[in-house]
């Protein structure tokens, strides 16, 4: 499964940082951020709750990025 969500970040270097965060977490298959568009798009791994991995996600990227936001 595939989904975007919509993120507020300062600069391109820090959207690439959360990228990196992004396919890092648990049950995340890919994940892309466009800084232009200021969108993400996951994947997820087959079985996993977006809800629950997207909560991750965004507790990853507050670690490298503190002042980022993703709207789920």
């Amino acid at each position: 499964m595939k989904k975007t969500y919509k993120i507020e970040v300062d600069c391109a270097n820090c959207a690439n940082k959360m990228e990196d965060a992004a396919k890092k977490t648990t049950g995340v298959k890919n994940a892309v951020v466009n800084f232009m568009t200021l969108k993400m798009s996951v994947e997820f791994e087959e079985g996993q709750d977006p809800k629950e991995v997207m909560q991750k996600v965004r507790a990853n990227c507050k670690k490298v990025e503190d002042d980022c936001e993703i709207f789920i």
